[in-house]
Formats: structure tokens, sequence, C-alpha cells
């Protein structure tokens, strides 16, 4: 991209705050508001947390023997405080929660985000190096030949939808915008193959507006902790954006899907190696046993590597391979 605009965004890129590695404790957050995430976590700290099925915090989850009772009549304030308290929880779990995909710069976060549907952004993080090799701005890629940028993202699925989208959005990009990733909602949402999820992801994390990132696990989480009953993405976003402060959108985001992807998994959620198991009110849903629910963590959490290529220095886990690596 060669617009006057990136050198004024070129700090942009830069990953999100950090949340805070201390959270008050229960009687306090019954009492007040939480304070807004901020600054970064120790690298001592980090690599504790990435141990945390054998801390206090998840021998407390482990104990949990049902599941927390949520009244029927919950006020709305008792659920915000309940909804900031577990945000709290996982700040600590999680202080090096980031977006998944990598990146440099705002082109990079959108074609990757569009290229992480129906796949796992590993898959991403894999496929990405020799595309944006062969194609670094939005009119190399407006211009690429579609079957040869097929054969580039053929492991990410639905190579074809999605090499449509992305010649489509680079053209956009290129003859509308200058070459240049657009920083409103409005506007990106009018490109081919993004919507609001997509959107989203790319103004928190390479804009720093903030937003919700509804995906499938987030969705997930937030219903199993009782925020709301809501299935359709849009609505979701709405309750939970009514719950907390827009300072907490893109980091409230990262912090679910990394719990979502690591401990609180669709099929079989590690109840049992849970740090947060005593706010939740489906606890038992999974495997409750300590010892077998340790053996279902993944990513750093179970001791593999990450969705990363290239994390950010804080990550406590290992980067994962390149794509055919042994």
């Amino acid at each position: 991209m060669t617009s006057s605009k990136s050198g004024t965004r070129a700090k942009a890129t830069k990953e999100p705050a950090k949340a805070p590695a201390k959270a008050p404790g229960a009687a306090e957050a019954a009492a007040k508001e939480p304070a807004e995430a901020a600054g970064g976590a120790k690298a001592g700290r980090t690599a504790e947390v990435a141990k945390s099925t054998g801390s206090a915090k998840a021998a407390k989850g482990a104990k949990v023997s049902e599941a927390v009772k949520v009244p029927k009549s919950e006020s709305h304030l008792a659920l915000v405080r309940r909804a900031r308290r577990i945000n709290r929880e996982l700040a600590e779990v999680y202080p090096y929660a980031h977006p998944e995909l990598d990146f440099r710069n705002p082109f990079e976060l959108l074609v990757a985000t569009v290229l992480s549907a129906q796949t796992t952004d590993l898959r991403v993080n894999q496929t990405t190096p020799a595309l944006f090799a062969a194609y670094p701005t939005p009119e190399d890629m407006a211009a690429a030949v579609p079957e040869e940028m097929e054969e580039l993202i053929r492991p990410t699925g639905f190579f074809r939808a999605k090499t449509k989208s992305l010649l489509g959005l680079s053209a956009a990009l290129r003859d509308d915008f200058g070459g240049e990733v657009p920083d409103r909602l409005e506007d990106l949402v009018k490109l081919p193959g993004v919507g609001r999820k997509t959107a989203n992801v790319v103004l928190g994390n390479a804009y720093g507006v903030p937003g919700i990132t509804v995906d499938t696990h987030f969705g997930r989480l937030v219903r199993r902790w009782k925020w709301t009953d809501e299935e359709d993405p849009v609505k979701v976003e709405a309750v939970v954006a009514d719950i907390f402060p827009k300072s907490e959108w893109t980091m409230l985001s990262h912090r679910v899907i990394f719990h979502g992807r690591r401990i609180c998994h669709s099929r079989k959620p590690a109840c049992g190696a849970c740090p947060i198991a005593p706010l939740c009110p489906s606890y038992g849903e999974g495997e409750t046993d300590p010892e077998k629910a340790r053996k279902l963590l993944k990513y750093e959490m179970g001791g593999y590597p990450g969705q990363r290529l290239s994390p950010p220095p804080d990550f406590p886990g290992k980067p994962a391979p390149a794509l055919g690596a042994a």
C-alpha cells in the first residue's frame, strides 16, 4: 500500500493492550465496577499462566461439584456483575491474549480473516506467507490470475469462493479506497466477503477501534455462561456490548475466544481443569475429573504449539510449525 495514510497508521498494527495481571477479589467485584484493562504482563507471569491447570486457581475450579445456580429472575445488574467478574478472571488467566492470525498491516489482517472462515487460524497462518509474498498489496492481489491464487490458498478450504472474495475486495480497495483498508465498519462491510465479524477483527486489531468478535467460540461460551440465549451473532454482539464498556470489547473477545479454544471446547469442555469453574453455570457439561480434564487442554495450556508462526513476544507457548514442517 503506497497511500499517504500508510505512514500514519504504521503503528496501528501493533497488538492490543494486554490485560492486567491481577483481578479484584470476589467481595470487591460485587461492590464496584471493574477497572479497565491496562498494561502488560511480566514474562514470568505469562509462563506461570501457561501452567495454570496446576495452579491454585485451577485447583479451585477442580473442586467445584456442581454448576453455579443462576436464578431465572437474575437482574440485569447481577448479570453485569457476574459477566464482568468472569472477564476479570479471564484477564488473569490469559494476560497474553491476542489475535491468533499472523499479520503485519491492515491488508494482511483483512485477507487472513477472510481466509479463516471454515478453517483454523493455524492453517491460515501456514498459508499466508506464500500468498503475501506473491501479492503484497491490494493492487497486486487485484491483478492476480484466479487459478494461481486458488492453488496458494487451497489448504484453507473453499478456495474458489475465497479467491473470488479476495479478488473482489482487493479491487474495491484499489478503486474505491486508494489501496488502503478503510477504518470504518460501514465501509468494511461493503467489501466482498467481509461481514461484521471480519470488520470488527480488523477495526479492533489493526486500528484500535473497539469491537466484539462473535465467532463460534464466543457465541458458545456466552450462552454457556448465561449472558444471553441469543443465537444470531448480531444480537449476541448487541447484548454483550450492553454489558461491557467499549474499552473492554476487543480484549474481551480475545479472552473468550482463547478460553473456548483451549479449555471450554464445544464437544467436551475440560471443566475439571477450568480456572473459572466456580463462576460457570454450565459446569459439569464436560469432563470434571481434574486429571482427565488436563489431558483435554489445547495449545499452550496443554504444552503444545500455538496457532501463530510469529506469536507476540509475551506468548508463553511454542510457535506453530510452517506448512509441511515435521
